[in-house]
């Protein structure tokens, strides 16, 4: 028995798991392994389908329901060209739980989510979107902060959840972004959130593929280390994704700087120099998870990356972080006591 179990019941029986810990979706971290790991700890594995085909995700499912029978969801991007058909193999599987990120999901999508028969989970950065998002279906929200590792949004979670969590009450609302620690994830569940996600401390897991020097890179940094992208020109939007600091972003802005040089002297008109700042990163973070490159590659990883002081199993992380919450709550709860010392007096 957790002290968490009351806090996070909600979450629990919306995911169908033990502790109410999502897995955040990495592109090329969150696959079969990691994904079946987390579920199979009693935490809710979710595959990271990416650019994915519908061809290569039916088989990712399919592998992954091959090395766990818990519960796990699938995260799609909402621009894929092909969503329908990926939300389709989702629902062929029988996936519970669809998760649709990186934008506001169409009414097409939603339907098709639900008509299958899956929840649907959406992320919602700011109040207004998530009543949108509820109104158009939403089972259910996750509000990651800026702290978060990978594509985030310009506000913090700290200020997220005093926004949305005492307002948004008709569905399960699960925080992101920054959580490394079970006392924060106590202090979340305590403010109204449903549950938590997690992903840098599982992409440095013992299950995850991520090459060593991946996790390596991880072991080494501070929170200090994980910084968002920097845009030199307003005219050229970049789009901020957190990562460790190496080579390969301070070639970027050297990039970003020749290409607008380029730009101002006619040698490229703005959709060239636009495609030229967005296709530099192409391949990147791949070049770091499954090959190694961790000084030219993207390091994906979130200010909870100081928090990394081990290679642990997800089994231990997440019974790591519920004995945090736990001794948290009881060493709360020792304060409050009367000292009998004084009463005496």
């Amino acid at each position: 028995m957790s002290a968490l179990d009351p806090l996070w019941a909600r979450g629990r029986a919306f995911l169908g798991t033990e502790t109410a810990i999502m897995g955040g979706a990495m592109s090329w971290v969150s696959e079969r392994h990691l994904v079946s790991a987390i579920s199979n700890a009693g935490g809710f594995g979710v595959i990271a389908c990416g650019s994915m085909t519908p061809e290569l995700l039916d088989a990712e499912i399919a592998a992954t329901k091959a090395l766990t029978t818990k519960p796990f969801g699938v995260n799609l991007i909402t621009m894929h060209p092909q969503l329908l058909e990926l939300i389709a193999v989702c629902v062929r599987h029988g996936v519970g739980h669809v998760v649709l990120a990186g934008g506001v999901p169409s009414a097409a999508a939603v339907r098709t989510v639900k008509e299958g028969g899956a929840k649907l989970v959406c992320f919602a950065p700011a109040l207004v979107l998530a009543k949108r998002l509820i109104r158009s279906g939403a089972d259910a929200l996750v509000i990651e902060g800026s702290e978060a590792g990978g594509h985030i949004g310009p506000v913090s979670l700290a200020v997220l959840a005093q926004e949305i969590l005492p307002v948004i009450t008709e569905v399960p609302v699960f925080v992101a972004g920054g959580i490394g620690r079970g006392e924060a994830i106590l202090a979340f569940l305590e403010m109204g959130a449903a549950g938590v996600q997690l992903g840098t401390r599982f992409a440095a897991s013992a299950e995850s593929i991520a090459h060593p020097n991946f996790k390596a890179a991880f072991l080494k940094a501070n929170a200090r280390d994980a910084i968002p992208s920097v845009q030199l020109d307003a005219r050229f939007p970049v789009i901020p994704v957190r990562g460790l600091a190496n080579a390969g972003t301070a070639r970027f802005v050297e990039h970003q700087a020749e290409t607008i040089r380029r730009f101002q002297a006619g040698e490229l008109d703005k959709e060239q120099a636009q495609l030229s700042i967005e296709h530099f990163w192409a391949g990147a973070l791949r070049r770091a998870v499954i090959e190694g490159d961790v000084e030219q590659g993207s390091v994906m990883a979130g200010q909870s990356v100081g928090m990394v002081t081990a290679i642990q199993p997800v089994a231990e992380i997440i019974a790591e972080l519920i004995a945090q919450a736990d001794a948290a709550f009881a060493a709360r709860a020792t304060v409050r006591q009367p000292d009998a010392s004084i009463e005496a007096a």
